[in-house]
């Protein structure tokens, strides 16, 4: 077995670091003096704008996408992807959209790049790689069983040429931001078809008649203004041409199947990074960290939380490696156990390593001094996003259960 990346990865992950340690880390506190300055505002604040200029100047734009029969792919593979994605979860709130490469336009890039028609990437796909707009992706209903996606409520009617939107859709990412310009809506165009031919998706621009964004949500508290939010969105006989259909009618199950595996690997892979960047500041407070006659490093508590946290990451960074190597050589759909165990262990272990270093921090863990707070809130929410844990938990039982031939 070689463990050794190949060139393209060792390359473009030197470059990451380097941008994260001289550009990425030091604005942190420029984006938090920008977002307090401006309430009210969700656009993309002025710092990332710039981050933005630089990340394209250093060639790391883009890299979710690998590149396809689509022709816009040019990025790299899920595996060469990894440690890249792993080194901007260490600054959450900047790199991913520094080098658009945040969620969920990357999951509307994906689903535009490989089902949508040449109309409608020229119209949608090119400006998202451009970063000219931002999109939504709404699938998640506040009065049904989102884990369960065959029951949402949404109805897609086809009247002529036209489809009528009617429902309502909450926690749609970037929906408050003003430069939002596209929202893919999941709903029911045959209630009456097989189970898992009764959705579709449309796509629909925002400022479509009867699109209603109705309020902005938090996650514990915190609303990811510098990202554009969480919206709820009201969707009141919103009439959209036929042609905003994206793939086939029945198809929208398969097609939010296909967004959700990369979407899922990509928030293991910074969330990694969000526990390196919490072991970091757990080394440097416990090392400087004086208390019962000696630094925090010497507690035998500390010490193993430290160990746990060690063996944690590194058990499921092979894990991520793995499954993006699979998704690269045999597809996600071969590759689903691998990757329904990483987002049930990953968020999981990541959540925990958070909380100790919070304990560590005392009062100061739970403040916005640190990014701990916000980390930890980001962990515990993907244990929902994209699926819960029980779900994809009763999926991999159910799939180790089966008898082996």
């Amino acid at each position: 077995m070689d463990f050794a990346p190949d060139a393209i990865t060792a390359d473009t992950t030197a470059r990451a670091r380097d941008f994260l340690d001289q550009h990425l880390i030091p604005a942190e506190p420029v984006l938090a003096a920008e977002v307090e300055s401006t309430p009210g505002d969700w656009t993309l604040r002025p710092v990332i704008r710039s981050l933005q200029n630089e990340a394209r100047s250093r060639g790391l734009w883009n890299l979710f996408l690998p590149p396809g029969p689509h022709g816009h792919g040019g990025g790299l593979t899920n595996l060469q992807y990894a440690p890249v994605a792993e080194l901007s979860g260490r600054s959450p709130r900047l790199a991913p959209p520094a080098m658009n490469c945040a969620a969920p336009d990357t999951g509307n890039m994906e689903l535009l790049a490989h089902f949508g028609t040449a109309e409608q990437r020229e119209r949608w796909l090119r400006p998202l790689l451009e970063a000219r707009i931002r999109s939504a992706f709404c699938m998640t209903e506040p009065d049904t069983a989102s884990s369960d996606a065959s029951q949402i409520g949404t109805r897609i009617r086809r009247e002529g040429g036209e489809y009528v939107i009617s429902g309502r859709k909450w926690f749609a990412t970037g929906a408050m931001n003003p430069d939002c310009e596209l929202l893919i809506v999941m709903g029911k165009t045959d209630p009456e078809a097989p189970r898992h031919r009764q959705q579709s998706m449309v796509l629909v621009p925002r400022g479509t008649p009867g699109v209603r964004v109705v309020r902005p949500l938090t996650v514990l508290g915190y609303d990811d203004r510098d990202h554009g939010g969480h919206a709820e969105v009201d969707f009141d006989e919103v009439r959209i041409p036929a042609d905003a259909l994206l793939g086939g009618e029945g198809e929208g199950f398969a097609i939010a199947q296909a967004r959700l595996g990369p979407g899922r690997i990509h928030h293991c892979m910074r969330a990694l990074g969000m526990a390196e960047r919490a072991l970091d500041l757990v080394r440097e407070r416990a090392c400087e960290r004086v208390a019962f006659g000696g630094p925090l490093a010497e507690k035998g508590v500390v010490r193993s939380w430290a160990a746990d946290s060690r063996i944690e990451i590194e058990s499921l960074r092979l894990l991520v490696f793995k499954t993006a190597w699979l998704m690269d050589t045999v597809g996600n759909r071969r590759a689903m156990t691998e990757i329904q165990a990483i987002k049930i262990a990953v968020p999981r272990a990541v959540q925990r390593i958070l909380d100790h270093a919070i304990q560590l921090f005392g009062a100061a863990g739970l403040t916005d001094d640190r990014p701990l707070a916000e980390m930890f809130a980001a962990a515990r929410a993907m244990r929902l996003a994209d699926g819960p844990d029980e779900v994809h938990l009763a999926a991999l039982g159910k799939a180790e259960l089966r008898p082996r031939p």
